[in-house]
């Protein structure tokens, strides 16, 4: 996990409820036991500013940071994601992107990494689909045209084109095994920082999967599919651990 993914991480899960803000000194403390040293930190803060994401701030602690407009959006989208509990509704229609040609390489991959993470793939160059609208998208200002259609044909068939399910099922099972080993290290009445850097490889893990599974419609998936007890398993334990995170978070926000 590098610095700029941690502070996302870090941000998202549990310094959104919280104001969206905080001083320095106590994103070094909270990375710290995710073995992530100061400098890095500062470094990728710098670095997220600069794309938007965080706002330097005032706090009473020392100087800090606070997530932008930009910033919430992305955070509050990803986390209905990563937190939805279970199938998400599908009314049977697909949400259609048809592109304009992007010629400049950069910023065709920076767009084809969006897209993914927002919830599209791509059945060609050019026209991408979901199992729902982002609601990002106006952020983004993707060039292209947007439909809400149907699919006049088999909707498994369609599924299957647009993603590897193969590959995302093996995912779910290895992220499966991990996630199993990665609980099974933490010993009963580990100190809150140890649990803090447990819980934030769980959900950095699990994060991953809004590259890969928008969601995907729970009809359409193949029987047994793997991603249903990834699942249960991380919601599960992400909620178990909560508590004992929370308290880390909250002692080294107060701190001076």
């Amino acid at each position: 996990m590098n610095a700029r993914a941690a502070l996302f991480d870090l941000y998202g899960d549990h310094l959104r409820t919280r104001g969206g803000r905080a001083s320095v000194a106590a994103l070094v403390r909270l990375l710290a036991p995710l073995g992530i040293a100061a400098p890095a930190v500062r470094t990728a803060i710098s670095r997220m500013v600069r794309q938007g994401w965080l706002d330097p701030v005032r706090l009473p602690q020392g100087p800090g940071y606070a997530v932008t407009p930009k910033c919430e959006r992305r955070l509050d989208d990803a986390a209905a994601r990563v937190y939805r509990g279970g199938d998400t509704p599908w009314d049977g229609r697909w949400h259609v992107l048809v592109l304009e040609p992007v010629r400049d390489r950069a910023r065709r991959e920076r767009l084809r990494s969006d897209l993914a993470f927002l919830g599209y793939a791509p059945l060609s160059e050019t026209t991408w689909i979901g199992p729902r609208p982002s609601p990002e998208l106006d952020a983004l200002r993707i060039p292209g045209h947007r439909f809400d259609a149907a699919y006049e044909g088999d909707a498994r068939n369609l599924l299957a084109r647009a993603w590897d399910l193969d590959a995302v099922g093996r995912a779910y099972e290895d992220w499966l095994t991990s996630a199993a080993g990665l609980i099974g290290s933490l010993p009963e009445g580990a100190p809150d920082d140890r649990v803090f850097a447990v819980r934030s490889e769980l959900v950095h893990g699990w994060r991953n999967f809004l590259f890969r599974d928008p969601g995907l419609p729970a009809d359409l998936l193949p029987p047994g599919w793997p991603g249903e007890k990834a699942r249960a398993f991380f919601d599960q334990e992400a909620a178990r651990l909560l508590p004992a995170a929370a308290a880390f978070v909250d002692r080294n926000l107060a701190a001076t």
